[in-house]
């Protein structure tokens, strides 16, 4: 006999047997007690929550000889046609794979015909919002007024695509994500029936990583028995079938990017890839570690709902000492970012290199969170008594122009800007990405300055950017952006540059020029222990 799935091996086969869906079963029971059914169902949520089975023990409860408490006995005949999938009375259509509108329309010719055996005949239609615009047309009239003895049950993992008119003719269901306890109860449960051995720590893992999916905890739980099969399975056994990465580690590479140590950082991956971990779920895994870690430290009595061992749990509000708000964010920020583009990726090792130095050397973005992080870390060299690198001072050239005529000057900001602009130029980048296509893309390569009025002007290059921005309601959306940014009114102004010329010589760039300003507050910082000797 050949070898069945856990997941299919244990599906549910009574209402009682579901597990974290508690306020949809017991609606569905009170409804068959009752003979209260409704003609349509629509079944939401994500994938392994229990939608498609739910739907066969309804089926089985709608027609069972001898339900008990609205659940099907499973002993009867029609019972067992339903569960073996021999019933005449129970459809099931995959609309993936059907989802025309001639596969719709032999539904609706085959309605008129009343249940062989039984009094129901249920259509369940999994995946319905694949189903066409002609095909939930002509399924339409008969979904609103089917015959007495026919009921529909619609499951989808998308609901925002299905029409509003099917939805309006159904009774809709949300099906919960099921939480790590009960996934990790429902395992344990069956590992004492298929007599193997694993450890606790283990089964929580699995039922964490399979993210409120039931199937997909079992199906994860088939692979690490296969492999060690025979065996008891540990923790570190279920993480090297599942390429995953153990929490010690991301504490480990969290202190050295802190450090911005470039180095121990490509090192440290260097032994995580030897190890055979899957980069993906490295990269998912490290950006949940960061997660917890800013909920450790802004919130109190949070242990239950991060989901950590009291070990993890100690090394994580000791690491919420050591790192601020800002910085955290901004990590999570740029692996959320790389973890949208490494799936389609063909260099993903090249990618996480990448992002990780850019997590250790701030200074290669210019947002507000950068900066904050590079103060960071040079504050942290200057304490440790580390000279920081030096900045290269800004070169202002005499009359004469040549090279060696230049005296070097710090850079100073002005004082006649006002406090908003100020707080609008640091936030520049946030700005921007704020902003809608194409006006995102008209501002790729501009930069703010001051006017001569005291308003914020914008440099724009000449030609389609410069067009753009001449109609008045355009400018107008750019100043409510900036405004609701900086939490004062704007008035902005859009300056194009001239072809052939360097716009910096008219209108300075302002982020260029906060950016010297903290270079100088840096450097005497470091003159300050010499001072005082």
């Amino acid at each position: 006999m050949s070898y069945t799935a856990l997941y299919r091996k244990f599906r549910p086969a009574t209402f009682e047997d579901v597990k974290g869906q508690d306020h949809i079963v017991t609606t569905l029971k009170n409804q068959i007690k009752a003979e209260r059914t409704s003609h349509a169902y629509l079944f939401c949520g994500t994938r392994g929550t229990g939608k498609t089975t739910i739907a066969k023990i309804f089926a089985k409860a709608v027609n069972c000889e001898n339900r008990t408490d609205g659940s099907p006995c499973g002993e009867c005949a029609i019972c067992k046609a339903i569960a073996a999938g021999a019933s005449m009375n129970v459809i099931e259509i995959d609309a993936a794979s059907n989802n025309g509108v001639d596969s719709i329309r032999e539904i609706v010719d085959e309605v008129a015909y009343s249940p062989a055996e039984g009094r129901y005949k249920v259509y369940i239609i999994d995946e319905v919002h694949m189903l066409s615009i002609g095909a939930f047309n002509a399924l339409l009239k008969t979904l609103e007024e089917p015959p007495s003895y026919v009921i529909f049950i619609l499951a989808t993992t998308e609901v925002h695509k299905i029409p509003i008119t099917i939805m309006s003719r159904c009774q809709r269901y949300d099906f919960k994500r099921i939480t790590i306890d009960t996934i990790a109860e429902r395992i344990r449960e069956l590992m004492e029936q298929e007599q193997v051995q694993i450890e606790d720590k283990a089964i929580r893992y699995i039922a964490k990583v399979a993210d409120g999916s039931m199937r997909d905890a079992l199906s994860l739980l088939d692979q690490c028995i296969a492999f060690h099969f025979g065996q008891e399975l540990t923790y570190d056994k279920v993480l090297d079938v599942l390429g995953a990465v153990d929490t010690e580690v991301f504490s480990r590479l969290l202190r050295i990017v802190l450090k911005g140590d470039v180095t121990g950082t490509i090192s440290l991956l260097e032994e995580i890839i030897i190890k055979g971990r899957e980069l993906t779920q490295f990269i998912l895994d490290f950006t949940w570690y960061l997660r917890n870690l800013l909920l450790i430290k802004n919130a109190d009595g949070i242990e239950d709902v991060i989901d950590v061992s009291t070990e993890n749990l100690a090394r994580l509000k000791e690491e919420s000492e050591i790192a601020e708000n800002d910085v955290i964010m901004r990590y999570i920020r740029v692996l959320s970012e790389l973890s949208g583009r490494i799936r389609y990726a063909s260099q993903k090792r090249i990618l996480v290199e990448m992002t990780l130095i850019k997590l250790c050397r701030p200074e290669m973005e210019t947002d507000a969170q950068s900066l904050v992080d590079r103060i960071r870390q040079l504050e942290e060299k200057i304490e440790n008594g580390i000279p920081a690198v030096a900045f290269k001072e800004a070169a202002v050239y005499t009359d004469g122009g040549s090279a060696d005529s230049k005296a070097t000057v710090r850079a100073e900001l002005p004082k006649a800007i006002p406090d908003d602009i100020k707080q609008a130029v640091g936030k520049w980048s946030a700005i921007v990405s704020e902003t809608a296509m194409p006006m995102k893309a008209y501002l790729k390569n501009a930069y703010p300055s001051l006017a001569g009025d005291g308003s914020l002007l914008v440099v724009v290059e000449d030609g389609l950017p410069s067009d753009y921005f001449k109609e008045t309601k355009r400018r107008e959306e750019l100043e409510r952006i900036v405004s609701d940014f900086t939490g004062k009114e704007i008035k902005v102004t859009v300056q194009s540059s001239e072809q052939g010329r360097n716009p910096e010589e008219l209108f300075p760039d302002l982020t260029k020029v906060v950016s010297q300003v903290i270079h100088m507050e840096v450097e005497e910082l470091e003159e300050e222990p010499e001072d005082l000797i």
